[in-house]
C-alpha cells in the first residue's frame, strides 16, 4: 500500500481527505504581522474567519514548498520503505513540481533503489488538485498499483477545466496579474474578470464580466461547453466521471446557487463545494467562485 500526498494549495472536503487517508506537505502564510502554517484543508467557519481579514485589506504573502520541505516531508516514507505519490501545484504556476522532483533525487542519492516515489504534476491547483487526490483514493482503494495510478492521474490532469471569477480585482493588482490602474478602473465598473487554467497550467484571463449576476452566467457557458457528453465511465473510478467541485472564497450562497444552475444544465453533475484555501485566497481575495471539472482540454482557450 502506497501514501498519498499533497502541497496545501489545494481545495477538498475535509471528510473526503479523511476517507481517503491524504497526507498534507504544509505550507506558510504571512497576513500582516501573523506568520502561521497551514497544515490541513479548513472548514468554512474557519475560514470565513481568515477571509474577514483579507477583507480589512491586511497584506498577505504565501511560500512554496522547496525542495528541503520535500525532503523532509517525503524521507520519513523512504526510510520506512513506504512507496509515496505526490500530487503538486501547477508546474505553470510555481516550481513546486520542479522541486518535488528535485527532492526526489536527491534521496536517490542517499536511499537509491529505495525510494519509490511518483510525482504527479496537477497542471492546476485549488479544486483541481483535490479532484485528484479524490480520484487518487479512490482508485487506490479500488486495487490500482501506484504507478498505474500516477499515469491515469497524469492524463485525467490534462482534461480538467478551471472557470472562476474574481471579485476584487485589487488582489489580482497585488500578484502582478494586472496594473494597479487598471484594477482601480475595472472596480469603479464593476468589472469581473474570468479566469482559467490553460493546458499548460499557466493562468489566463479569458473574460470581463459586468456584475457578478453575468459572471456566474458565464461560468456556467463555459462548463456546458467544455463538459463531458459522451460516456467517460471507463477512464474514471465508480461514479466520479462527473465530479464538479466548486471552490468559494467565503461566499457559500453564490457556490450554492451556482450548484443549482449547474444541476439545471446536467443533473448528472456530481458536486462538492470546497472553501479556497489560505494560500490561494490570499492571490484572489474573498468572494472568489470557481467551477472545476473534467472535460474537453480544446476547450480551455480565450
Amino acid at each position: 500500500m502506497y501514501d498519498i500526498i499533497t502541497d496545501m494549495s489545494l481545495d477538498i472536503e475535509p471528510e473526503i481527505a479523511e476517507r481517503y487517508d491524504i497526507k498534507f506537505i504544509p505550507m506558510e502564510v504571512v497576513l500582516g504581522d501573523d506568520r502561521f502554517t497551514v497544515s490541513r484543508p479548513s472548514g468554512f467557519d474557519e475560514m470565513h474567519i481568515y477571509y474577514d481579514r483579507l477583507r480589512e485589506r491586511i497584506p498577505t504573502q504565501t511560500s512554496q514548498v522547496t525542495p528541503f520541505n520535500y525532503i523532509e516531508a517525503f524521507e520519513p516514507y523512504v526510510r520506512d520503505g513506504r512507496e509515496l505519490l505526490c500530487i503538486t501545484l501547477s508546474s505553470g504556476l510555481s516550481k513546486t513540481y520542479e522541486n518535488a522532483l528535485m527532492a526526489v533525487e536527491q534521496l536517490r542519492e542517499e536511499y537509491g533503489d529505495k525510494v519509490k516515489i511518483e510525482i504527479v504534476d496537477s497542471l492546476g491547483a485549488t479544486g483541481g488538485t483535490g479532484m485528484l487526490c479524490h480520484l487518487a483514493g479512490a482508485w487506490r482503494e479500488a486495487g490500482l498499483e501506484l504507478k498505474e495510478n500516477a499515469e491515469r492521474l497524469r492524463e485525467r490532469a490534462k482534461h480538467i477545466c478551471f472557470w472562476f471569477k474574481v471579485e476584487d480585482l485589487m488582489y489580482l493588482a497585488h500578484g502582478g496579474r494586472i496594473s494597479g490602474a487598471s484594477a482601480v478602473l475595472g472596480t469603479a465598473l464593476n468589472i469581473k474578470p474570468v479566469l482559467a487554467i490553460m493546458p499548460d497550467g499557466k493562468l489566463e484571463t479569458i473574460a470581463k464580466k459586468r456584475g457578478s449576476r453575468l459572471a456566474m452566467k458565464y461560468l456556467i457557458e463555459r462548463y456546458n461547453g467544455a463538459r463531458y457528453k459522451e460516456d467517460m465511465s471507463a477512464e474514471f473510478p465508480e461514479g466520479l466521471e462527473h465530479l464538479v467541485y466548486i471552490c468559494c472564497s467565503d461566499c457559500l450562497q453564490d457556490a450554492e446557487q451556482l450548484k443549482e444552475m449547474i444541476q439545471a444544465e446536467d443533473p448528472a453533475a456530481h458536486i462538492v463545494i470546497t472553501s479556497v484555501c489560505h494560500v490561494i485566497g490570499a492571490h484572489t481575495g474573498p468572494n472568489m467562485l470557481a467551477v472545476v471539472h473534467f472535460g474537453y482540454p480544446s476547450e480551455r482557450k480565450m
